[in-house]
């Protein structure tokens, strides 16, 4: 099978399911583009700020992508090319694009507010109260894994407590350019926003920005600070730009960061259609079409399992994310500037995510016999070895290989500081209504919750919860992210699907997504919980000797989480198909 018709035959696809399913489904719910959004209406100039539909779309975007439709589909990958495709395909346009889409629209009609907000007001308050628990929890665990993986891409490395400059030189160039990136950031939203400069203009200007500090951080990059160091200056960012207006930092440096991660991707695309357009070797995919029901390759080391429920918990971003529907209903429902820009940035966003997904795939299958015999393991590495590769094939360009190699490692890195950010806001948009009543902001709350609510008290519990996670080992239950990431999408569903039947709008297309994804959450944390029970009850010495206290918080959080879904199921479900609460569209 040729890679490239693969790519290009799966963007038609995509192309075709934003235009004629999206656009169905913005008529079935009644998207309304004379409605004023949150944005214009509550404007504050911290958190609901109206941006220009392709300002918003860059933030959006680098948000809901980082390294996930990369990771996802090369370790799903094992079970052949055939699954991978099918479910990046009908996941992303019927599943995905719609849990993103729905979100937001959602959102927009709730004052800009979490799903939490749509749950309490069309589900119940202590139906709320849970998904908040659970949301913040979850949002705790992403900011310790990205504050805990961005420090590890800046940290330097000494041997024998002496500083090697050789080893440390791309980490040092890596953290360089995120903090040039951070200054322009904050340039470009003072001219566009207090001195009125043209988009266009600060855009070019923004551009040749990016390229001027990839080519100083390349080439200068004198600060060296071990991991522990760069945590606390991680944390300190993180507490101060997510307080911080969204105009200064989060629109401007997530619209500029996304010209890198559209740049990756074009370089990807040349990749594939050239090395399909000059018959190189690497044009064809030479991993299996399919490989069987359970993964016995585990190139990590570690087996998958079975195609269900692992192919749906693996490829998560490249399919169908809950983390997409925090960003949604959460940062992005409060700068959308009108109803009509929430088909292009939720559903048309998934569905990009979805086309590097299969470029993704396209990288794995290049390089799939060093992949499956565990040489080159490493999702980004996969990733960026297989597509400058790709383009090294190509006539004329064989010698640009390790600067692309280079280049494309240092886009994802840059990307995982972009979701830290955006995770640890959404954290604190959590704490905050988790102590309102339905209806209510932070402004109505009184007495200690006001405390509680106060952005800055928020987010600082938030920061140092996620940091001192990250510090002291968030990797022992880090497994149960993609089982939690799911649960959050089947949830999203849910709330989406009782808000449109309680007024009166057409709902059914969430019901199999919605089902589907519910089982696919309970079967997988029901293997982990057992799995885990196993562990614990085990009476061999080599398995007891590899318990620890994650094994016990797994089985205990996986029960935990079990038992939510369950109860939230059921109360959505009576909300869908019981007695209808009368709710205001």
């Amino acid at each position: 099978m040729n890679a490239m018709l693969v790519v290009i035959v799966g963007i038609i696809i995509l192309i075709a399911g934003y235009v004629f399913y999206g656009g169905w489904l913005a008529k079935q719910w009644g998207v309304d583009d004379t409605k004023v959004t949150p944005a214009h209406e509550l404007e504050d100039g911290m958190d609901y700020v109206p941006a220009k539909a392709p300002v918003l779309m860059g933030h959006h975007f680098s948000s809901i992508a980082g390294a996930g439709p990369i990771n996802g589909p090369i370790q799903a990958a094992v079970f052949g090319w055939v699954p991978v495709v099918l479910w990046v395909l009908i996941g992303g346009i019927f599943f995905g694009a719609v849990h993103d889409y729905g979100a937001l629209f959602a959102s927009i009609r709730h004052k800009g507010q979490s799903i939490g907000e749509v749950i309490a007001l069309n589900i119940g308050d202590r139906a709320k109260k849970l998904f908040l628990i659970f949301s913040y929890l979850t949002l705790i665990l992403v900011v310790a894994a990205f504050a805990s993986i961005v420090a590890s891409t800046f940290q330097a490395t000494y041997v024998d407590d002496v500083l090697d400059v050789e080893k440390s030189g791309t980490n040092a160039s890596v953290a360089m350019i995120s903090l040039l990136f951070i200054v322009m950031a904050v340039l470009f939203g003072f001219f566009v926003y207090r001195k009125g400069a043209p988009l266009s203009v600060a855009t070019v200007v923004g551009v040749i920005g990016i390229v001027v500090c990839l080519a100083i951080g390349l080439n200068w990059h004198p600060i060296y600070l071990n991991n522990a160091a760069w945590m606390w200056i991680i944390g300190a960012y993180i507490l101060v730009a997510s307080v911080a207006p969204v105009w200064i930092l989060l629109q401007p440096r997530d619209y500029l960061s996304s010209f890198l991660l559209y740049a990756m991707m074009i370089i990807a695309a040349v990749g594939v259609i050239g090395a399909g357009l000059t018959g190189a070797d690497a044009a064809h995919m030479d991993m299996p079409a399919f490989t069987g029901w359970v993964d016995t390759l585990a190139p990590t080391g570690s087996s998958l399992g079975s195609v269900f429920p692992a192919l749906f918990v693996t490829i998560a971003c490249g399919a169908i994310s809950g983390f997409h529907s925090l960003v949604g209903s959460g940062t992005t429902a409060k700068q959308l500037d009108h109803e009509r820009d929430a088909k292009p940035i939720a559903y048309g966003g998934m569905l990009i995510e979805c086309a590097l997904a299969l470029i993704s795939l396209a990288a794995v299958s290049f390089i799939w016999t060093e992949y499956a015999n565990k040489e080159i393991v490493t999702p980004t590495q996969v990733f960026a070895t297989g597509i400058s590769r790709m383009v090294a094939s190509i006539p004329g360009l064989a010698g640009a290989q390790s600067t692309i190699s280079s280049l494309l490692v240092l886009t994802v890195s840059v990307f995982c500081l972009t979701s830290l950010d955006t995770a640890t806001r959404l954290a604190r948009y959590m704490f905050q209504e988790f102590w309102l009543k339905p209806g209510e902001t932070a402004k109505d709350a009184t007495g200690f919750k006001a405390v509680l609510c106060n952005s800055l008290v928020a987010t600082a519990i938030t920061v140092v919860a996620g940091v001192g996670l990250g510090m002291t080992g968030y990797s022992k239950i880090w497994p149960l992210f993609g089982a939690a990431n799911q649960l959050l999408a089947a949830l999203a569903l849910l709330a989406v699907c009782a808000w449109l039947g309680n007024i009166g709008k057409n709902n059914k297309m969430f019901y199999f997504p919605m089902l589907f994804m519910l089982v696919v959450t309970l079967y997988s944390l029901f293997q982990t919980i057992t799995t885990k029970i196993g562990q614990i009850t085990s009476t061999d010495p080599e398995v007891l000797a590899k318990v620890d206290w994650g094994t016990y918080a797994q089985a205990i959080l996986g029960a935990l989480l079990f038992v939510l879904a369950i109860v939230l199921a059921v109360e959505g479900c009576m909300t869908i198909f019981g007695k209808k609460k009368k709710v205001q569209a």
